[in-house]
């Protein structure tokens, strides 16, 4: 019980993250969608890398898959080139592996 409270309480932690940097990255490419777009986005990326996961199993395989099914949902919900999200999925991912680093350790020990 106390594990799968856990991993609900890491997965709304990690949409909430991804979602801010998702808009705060599509707002300085001048996008003009909002928190709600960040958010889908965000939820479209935890099931596309989900199924490409459990489909293919952790790996090469399974990342770049999912993070070519991403860049289409990027790419559509934002209505932007292949270049632009190729470029804002680069920099959101450079951005949540730094914050991935940080947050961690950020509540201290447990």
């Amino acid at each position: 019980m106390a594990n799968a409270v856990i991993s609900a309480i890491t997965f709304v932690i990690g949409l909430i993250v991804s979602t801010i940097l998702i808009y705060i990255v599509t707002k300085l490419f001048g996008e003009k969608e909002g928190i709600g777009r960040a958010f889908l986005t965000a939820i479209i990326g935890a099931i596309v890398y989900s199924v490409s996961y459990f489909l293919f199993g952790r790996g090469w395989l399974a990342a770049i898959v999912g993070g070519f099914v991403w860049l289409l949902a990027l790419r559509g919900l934002y209505d932007i080139g292949w270049w632009k999200s190729l470029v804002i999925a680069i920099i959101i991912w450079i951005v949540a592996a730094i914050v991935g680093l940080i947050l961690p350790t950020a509540t201290g020990p447990l």
